[in-house]
């Protein structure tokens, strides 16, 4: 444990459960659910309403090998490409062999997805899959259908739960094994205030955190909560520095921040086609997939276009798909584009490449336990060692259903006994962090895309975690001072806290990797080292807040706790 917290009031409420599942996504719903489904008294909290995580986001699908002559062992191998030889393999094998029948049970659940005319479910191409064995529902809203069975799964279950709460921090009992969370519920709900649910074990399904940079697919609320709270909790983390940006998301101005609208890779998978303010297409002859290459080698050619041609974005042209197909397969995208300003039935869509999901995050095992007894991870928010250095397309909710069973049957077959949380830091247990200054979320914001964005090299990189520090520095000093200024406890305050804690990390990871190895570009070192860097990079925050990253000594992760 490293003792630091976030400041905040003493809990002035509290519950208790055997599970609080943090986050209402695939993973997070799903790990309830089965929680709830063994007997365990199980709580949901979630930072908005119970359909407003990342999930609901997802346009393109989930892929499993569900599909006539598709095969787990086909979908490995194109996972372990994409991945760039950092893939646990046992793990990518796991999510493969179980995926299918995971899906089934989430159609059992209430999920609708879009079939052919002989009642099979339909499936498309993304990027990096050799075979169509992406499910999608609603042409391009399957995160939403996902979402919506969910919900109503749980709300018909009746499980606990708590909407528009941010988790602060994990509690520990007096062997520093998990005993809950800190949580503010924010004005709405069934609590006000800093509160506290206590339980024996913690699932973090809690999202990614893109709002660490200007411009992200992700929703507001993606501001890296889980992985602060798992770093201040003494847990480890992986692969952070391995943020994929998503190659096509509609280009909507330089200046343009926060939320993008994604287009999704499917559309490409459909046939649509990269081109530059010529009409010519660049991906022929740069890969075997051409436009359908995994997403860093699409996202690095677009980029690479972008600065020959001294322009902002590329074009993705589907205008052969005709006004039909765009209305039946891509209503979503269509609408977005629509409200821009841009007809994708008759004009090109400018695209450009934008922070979309972290393949690292959070270490775990195959039964999503953290390197804290108690406290377990699954999502974007976890690391499982599936992705590697790049995930492939529509894994991800795969990824969140396979271990939300896993962490749900662990729990379930362990059942630890509830303890007495220790003493929280605002009653003297641990330290509280400084917390920053809202406004400070812009300036991040611009120091990541600035440094720590699609293109990297040593200089850039050595800068934005300069800057991140002076940020730091500055929050800790006022703390110090005679008269303090620092901010004070609150939702924006905290969140900010959690984003300048995320972005040091991963660009300390980001400066330590000096190779290109899948969505981790670095300018200055453009070659893939496997004989020094098919290594797994783990980072931990030291009790004085300073991020340790220590090099694996093979590309296998180590067990989580000595014990396994």
């Amino acid at each position: 444990m490293t003792g630091i917290r976030l400041t905040a009031p003493a809990p002035g409420w509290a519950i208790d459960a055997d599970v609080v599942v943090v986050g209402s996504g695939v993973a997070g719903l799903t790990t309830a659910l089965r929680c709830a489904a063994a007997g365990l008294d199980t709580v949901v909290v979630t930072k908005a309403r119970l359909d407003d995580g990342s999930t609901r986001w997802a346009q393109g699908g989930i892929a499993a090998a569900l599909g006539e002559g598709d095969t787990p062992e086909q979908h490995l191998d194109d996972t372990l490409v994409a991945g760039a030889g950092l893939c646990d393999e046992e793990a990518v094998r796991t999510l493969v062999t179980e995926g299918p029948d995971a899906v089934r049970r989430l159609i059992t659940t209430g999920a609708t997805f879009d079939t052919t005319d002989s009642g099979d479910i339909a499936l498309t191409r993304e990027g990096g899959h050799h075979r169509r064995r992406i499910a999608h529902a609603g042409g391009d809203a399957t995160g939403a259908e996902i979402s919506r069975a969910l919900v109503e799964a749980v709300r018909s279950a009746a499980l606990h739960t708590i909407e528009n709460a941010l988790v602060l921090d994990l509690l520990t009992d007096a062997e520093g094994r998990t005993a809950g969370v800190s949580l503010h519920v924010m004005g709405e709900g069934q609590h006000d205030g800093v509160g506290a649910v206590r339980a024996p074990s913690v699932v973090l399904a809690t999202g990614g955190m893109g709002q660490v940079f200007s411009a992200t697919t992700n929703p507001s609320v993606s501001t890296g909560d889980g992985v602060a709270l798992a770093l201040r909790a003494g847990a480890e983390v992986s692969d952070l520095e391995f943020v994929q940006f998503h190659p096509t998301v509609l280009f909507l101005g330089a200046d343009s921040e926060g939320q993008q609208p994604l287009v999704s890779e499917a559309v490409r998978g459909e046939g649509a086609h990269l081109v530059d303010a010529t009409g010519t297409r660049f991906m022929l002859g740069q890969h075997e997939l051409a436009e359908l290459a995994p997403r860093d080698i699409v996202a690095k050619a677009i980029t690479r276009q972008m600065h020959e041609h001294g322009t902002e974005h590329m074009y993705l042209d589907a205008r052969h798909f005709g006004a039909r197909m765009w209305e039946q397969r891509f209503p979503t995208i269509l609408a977005a584009c629509r409200a821009h300003g841009i007809d994708p039935v008759t004009e090109p869509i400018p695209v450009a490449p934008a922070a979309h999901y972290a393949s690292g995050g959070i270490r775990t095992d195959l039964r999503g336990r953290t390197t804290v007894p108690g406290l377990y991870a699954c999502g974007e928010v976890a690391c499982t060692g599936v992705h590697g250095a790049n995930r492939l397309a529509s894994n991800s909710l795969l990824e969140g259903l396979v271990f939300a069973e896993r962490i749900a049957a662990d729990i379930a077959e362990t059942r630890p006994p509830r303890t007495e949380p220790a003493e929280t830091a605002s009653e003297g247990g641990g330290e509280p962090v400084a917390l920053l200054a809202p406004e400070t979320r812009t300036a991040i914001q611009r120091i990541m895309t600035r440094g720590a964005g699609v293109l990297r090299s040593a200089g850039s990189l050595a800068a934005a975690a300069e800057e991140l520090e002076a940020l730091h520095r500055s929050a800790a000093a006022d703390v110090d001072a005679a008269d303090p200024k620092d901010a004070v406890p609150g939702v924006d305050a905290w969140e900010v806290t959690n984003l300048l804690l995320v972005s040091r990390v991963l660009v300390a990871a980001a400066r330590e990797r000096e190779e290109t190895r899948g969505c981790h570009w670095r300018e200055d070192r453009p070659d893939r080292d496997d004989a020094h860097w098919r290594r797994h990079l783990v980072v931990r925050i030291a009790a004085d807040r300073t991020p340790v990253v220590h090099r694996t000594e093979t590309a296998a992760f180590p067990p989580v706790r000595p014990a396994d």
